[in-house]
């Protein structure tokens, strides 16, 4: 039976939830692939870093955070991220560091240098595909090994995959949706009249809305994640400082009171799509939507993506009230995706 090793650069609650589904999949995966997967790395900026060939042990390393808030020093190695994915041993890296909305960093690099041994890419960070992903993407096609990405969007929805796999040989000429949960939450609340500390309040017990939220309320998270759809769907080739950016920091409980007043929402959408030239425009600001309007009804930490084709015309993709298990899922199956590309 034929072992395959992933390496993961970051454990956060995303690399913990797929390590759980990794773990109560893992027999069936045995039984279905004829294959063994292992995880001979876990690297982390806080936890500790662990390298073992021969497979990591997972629900110790969870047992560890559960009870000491890192890993045990007995397990750990002093080799750093970057010496692993260098020297170490795996067929696949699994990037789910901490994100740098700003540069993508490091997180590329660590991709970059998995890929350029030869080894296959996963990712759920958008700070690679939003600014980097056309030399990504070539240096995955020149190495001939995959390049996966389907949860840095939208958690698990298959986005990436639905384009790829069923949307063939149409052209997408416009992506648009609600893409930012945390500001698509605080609007409905605010339509509530709830005061904005018990929005956040509440937003940071349900464990969505970050102790610095400026990154989402600034409009920074839509415009990365807005850039990495039109990046992968459109070969915009794009970064983020290009998105013309606008967040719902200025927005006040009287705007969304006039807007209901006269029978509209207050949203902040995520647009682009190509002119005329061929240049890919990307747009992130709150608008006005009619109560009729699809957008409208997005609500809580809901989000949506529209994706317009010359064939299909308009399709719309709807992720109801995400938990991390559905970005575990997402990594999960870009897993499966590797482990057949590797089995042939």
């Amino acid at each position: 039976m034929r072992t395959i090793r992933f390496a993961l650069m970051g454990f956060g609650n995303v690399g913990k939830a797929f390590a759980k589904l990794l773990i109560r999949k893992h027999e069936e995966i045995r039984s279905l692939y004829d294959c063994d997967v292992i995880i001979t790395a876990v690297t982390t900026n806080s936890k500790g870093n662990i390298y073992k060939p021969e497979g990591i042990h997972l629900q110790l390393i969870l047992d560890d955070l559960e009870s000491a808030g890192r890993f045990s020093p007995a397990r750990c190695t002093e080799k750093s991220s970057m010496e692993i994915l260098e020297t170490g041993e795996y067929d696949c890296v699994v990037e789910l560091s901490p994100l740098n909305i700003h540069t993508g960093q490091p997180a590329t690099d660590y991709i970059r240098t998995a890929m350029e041994r030869g080894r296959h890419a996963i990712t759920a960070n958008k700070g690679p595909i939003a600014w980097h992903y056309r030399e990504l993407k070539e240096l995955a096609e020149a190495r001939g090994i995959g390049f996966y990405h389907e949860t840095v969007v939208m958690d698990g929805t298959p986005v990436f995959n639905l384009a790829e796999h069923t949307l063939k040989m149409t052209k997408i000429t416009r992506v648009e949706g609600i893409l930012n949960t945390t500001t698509n939450y605080i609007l409905e609340e605010m339509a509530k009249g709830i005061a904005m500390d018990e929005i956040m309040a509440r937003g940071r017990e349900m464990g969505f809305v970050e102790a610095d939220p400026a990154m989402d309320i600034e409009g920074y998270d839509a415009a990365a994640k807005v850039t990495a759809l039109l990046n992968v769907l459109m070969d915009a080739d794009i970064t983020p400082d290009m998105v013309h950016r606008k967040g719902i920091e200025d927005i006040t409980y009287d705007d969304v009171r006039d807007a209901a007043s006269r029978g509209k929402k207050i949203k902040l959408l995520c647009r682009g799509f190509r002119d005329a030239e061929g240049k890919v425009t990307a747009i992130v600001g709150p608008e006005e939507v009619d109560m009729t309007d699809m957008y409208a009804s997005i609500s809580g930490t809901t989000s949506v993506v529209s994706i317009t084709t010359d064939l299909m015309k308009k399709i719309s993709i709807i992720e109801h009230d995400p938990e991390i298990e559905q970005t575990a899922y997402g990594v999960y199956g870009d897993m499966l995706r590797v482990i057949k590309e590797i089995l042939g």
